[in-house]
């Protein structure tokens, strides 16, 4: 029996020995570990020069010609090379050679197609013609389309399917290659928009301005078969080879605003190689496309395509020389340090699929997310709001030394009427104080407050502050009024005075004698705030005694309703194709009405004054003359009172204390290649961020050793008590 009892005892002494020297391994390999027990990026090393963000919207498509959304051009812009790009630094946004030598030389044409040297009537401009110079020696990305034996033939150019037993993607060709970029290549890409298979978003845009763009398109109309050799064979009359690093493009008359689409994706250049490569059916059929797998000469190149999980863009080996570029404006000093140093600064950008906010916001406050947004709901645990109501960091934040950077978008929102409507439309002076009486009365500053965190300017016109700045555009007078040395919203009763003045005392309809009733229109989003948003603006109304019927409908429906102008009062938006003052007045062009011609004039908007004073506008380059022309227009649309000017957003941006400062860039995209990052840094702020808590693994050792100890206990003594019973 004392036998028993001793073997007993060494057998508890042994069981938590065991456990004891298991937990005391576990805590040894956190403890000796490159990162905290919780880093959710695996087999990536928190020093590794990679910068880690998400995504919530898959990318539908990653090709130029095709690609429009603000979640693909998050990777085209970093992987293709249109002509120019934007200044990193500039303000008012300007643009500077990206590909090209030198900025394009401009000629121009009179109707005989002789040279006009000086043009002072801009009218008499029949033709523009764009010469553009690409810089030697830039290399696309290693690529298979490229590979070659060494008899100089294309390795995959003609694949069976023997060849394509083991190819599930396009990191299992084994051989690559490379080339030099041409001007042929640029000349593919512009006739690649112009196909009509494609279905390019900007195909109508350029069909109006590149000579022979819309007879190209219609000569491919019934191409089915071949449709490679086709676009070789053919030509756009306003776009010709001059030699392998030149070549031009003519549009039609005078359209200065035309150079900034080549600072887009649209216009990136397609090595024809890459489309003989991805026509072949067995790579269709592998779903192996340009529309997952670009080629281009950019900064970055794409190595992993997993929409559903993780995009990976790693850097292009063969980018050709960029350097971080120089400001000598006194709030750019940070960025002294990086000025001329080769770029890009990182290696890879690891892209994670994160639906839910919540879990995105947690994994930035603990160090695994290099930069963030800010959602609604962690608006108020981000940021506060000092004595003169400027938005800074938290507490919380602050002792991170996480920081704010605020950007406002080149965008506009608002609340449209239709002018071909005859209670808030036309150019009467009863409705016209009417629509000005609800510009009053909508308080677009509680709007923001209430909804946007504060996150918006309120707009005093259609052009955002960061496009254009006048005295006309700082504050809109129908609207607001001089009080104690500063700018308000006018009186509530003011608003009531021109209602009455509109016909509607007090809001009542005179046909009716009852309250004037007015149709909104909107897209259902189903959410909870757009409910309570619907609630503020029937108040609003209210205000001035109107009654405001609310109807929500699908997108198509919407959009049906704005073509055929079978709506009254709606909510929209427009955000800048290119940032000129043009982009945002064209909105109100009577040619451009969306119920007469199908245009982007989505109130349907005329005034003979104004469209003389746009026509101008188009056709002048005298800065001096622009502003006049601008600043009319908006005191004409401040009167006239189309849109209740809404707000223009804001972007909030914080950024890890190991990133780079970093310049926000409302139209720019191709700006990963600016950032980055100290990753010593931020290893070690990980491990200070998420520090494990050796108490819970403690706990866990005695809750083991009080659950398993007394099971394992009994089955010892059940098995000696049969040992000693099988002796007897």
């Amino acid at each position: 029996m004392l036998l028993n009892k001793a073997a007993e005892c060494k057998w508890i002494y042994n069981f938590t020995f065991r456990i004891s020297v298991l937990l005391f391994l576990v805590i040894g390999m956190i403890a000796c570990s490159d990162h905290p027990s919780n880093y959710p990026h695996g087999k990536h090393n928190p020093k590794e020069n990679i910068y880690f963000t998400s995504f919530a919207e898959q990318p539908k498509t990653l090709d130029p010609a095709k690609s429009y959304t603000a979640d693909e051009i998050v990777f085209t812009a970093q992987i293709y090379e249109p002509p120019l790009q934007y200044h990193y630094f500039k303000r008012p946004y300007m643009l500077e050679p990206l590909t090209l030598t030198k900025m394009p030389t401009v000629v121009f044409y009179n109707q005989a197609h002789q040279v006009i040297k000086h043009p002072e009537n801009l009218n008499k401009i029949a033709y523009t013609t764009y010469i553009l110079n690409i810089k030697p020696n830039i290399y696309y990305q290693p690529h298979p389309a490229f590979a070659k034996d060494k008899q100089r033939k294309y390795l995959y150019h003609n694949l069976t399917q023997r060849d394509f037993k083991n190819i599930h993607n396009l990191q299992d060709f084994k051989q690559q290659g490379t080339r030099t970029l041409t001007a042929k290549d640029y000349i593919l890409g512009i006739k690649r928009l112009a196909a009509p298979w494609n279905n390019s978003p900007i195909y109508g845009t350029l069909a109006k301005h590149i000579k022979g763009f819309s007879t190209f398109h219609n000569e491919l109309v019934n191409v089915n078969n071949n449709r490679i050799d086709a676009l070789l064979s053919r030509q756009i009359t306003g776009v010709q080879y001059i030699n392998d690093l030149t070549f031009s493009i003519t549009i039609n008359g005078y359209y200065p605003q035309f150079r900034y689409w080549l600072a887009m994706p649209f216009f990136a250049p397609i090595p024809i190689e890459g489309l003989r490569f991805y026509a072949q059916p067995i790579l269709k059929n592998k779903n192996i496309s340009l529309s997952w797998y670009p080629i281009g000469t950019g900064a970055y190149q794409l190595v992993k395509n997993d929409p559903n999980h993780e995009m990976i863009l790693a850097k292009n080996p063969n980018y050709h020389d960029d350097f971080f570029p120089e400001s000598s404006d006194i709030e750019d000093e940070q960025f002294t340090f990086y000025t001329g140093k080769k770029i890009p600064f990182i290696d890879k950008y690891i892209f994670k699929l994160e639906k839910e906010n919540i879990p995105r916001w947690h994994k930035f406050l603990q160090g695994y997310y290099d930069q963030s947004g800010i959602g609604s709901e962690q608006f108020a645990q981000a940021i506060k709001h000092d004595s003169k109501g400027y938005a800074q960091v938290s507490a919380e934040l602050e002792n991170k030394a996480i920081r704010l950077s605020i950007d406002t978008e080149p965008s506009i929102y608002y609340l449209g009427f239709n002018m071909q409507d005859p209670i808030v439309g036309g150019n009467s002076e009863k409705n016209k104080k009417l629509r000005q009486a609800i510009s009053i009365a909508l308080d677009y500053e509680e709007f923001v407050n209430l909804f946007m965190n504060g996150r918006a300017i309120v707009a005093q016109g259609p052009i955002p502050p960061n496009i254009y700045q006048s005295e006309k555009t700082k504050v809109n007078p129908i609207v607001y009024e001089h009080k104690n040395k500063q700018w308000v919203r006018k009186s509530i009763k003011k608003a009531q005075q021109l209602l009455a003045a509109a016909g509607y005392p007090n809001g009542i309809n005179p046909k009716t004698g009852k309250p004037l009733v007015l149709n909104f229109s909107a897209t259902s989003n189903g959410g909870p705030d757009q409910r309570a948003q619907f609630d503020w603006l029937r108040k609003q109304f209210a205000k001035l005694g109107i009654s405001l019927h609310v109807e929500t409908t699908q997108y198509s429906r919407f959009q049906d309703k704005i073509r055929t102008g079978d709506i009254q009062l709606f909510f929209f938006g427009w955000s800048a194709d290119y940032p000129d003052p043009e982009n945002f007045l064209f909105l109100f062009y009577g040619a451009n009405s969306k119920i007469l011609n199908g245009g982007e004039n989505t109130t349907n908007y005329q005034n003979t004054n104004f469209d003389n004073l746009f026509l101008k506008l188009q056709q002048t380059n005298n800065p001096q003359l622009r502003q006049k022309y601008i600043d009319n227009m908006i005191e004409i649309l401040q009167q006239d009172a189309p849109w209740v000017w809404g707000f223009h957003q804001q972007t909030f941006k914080l950024s890890q204390p190991w990133m780079s400062p970093s310049k926000m860039h409302g139209v720019a995209n191709n700006t990963l290649k600016y950032l980055s990052i100290d990753t010593e840094k931020r290893s070690q702020l990980q491990k200070l961020w998420n520090k494990p808590s050796y108490l819970i693994l403690v706990i866990l050792l005695i809750l083991i050793i009080l659950i398993v100890f007394p099971v394992m206990l009994i089955h010892r003594r059940k098995e000696n008590s049969y040992a000693q019973r099988f002796h007897k």
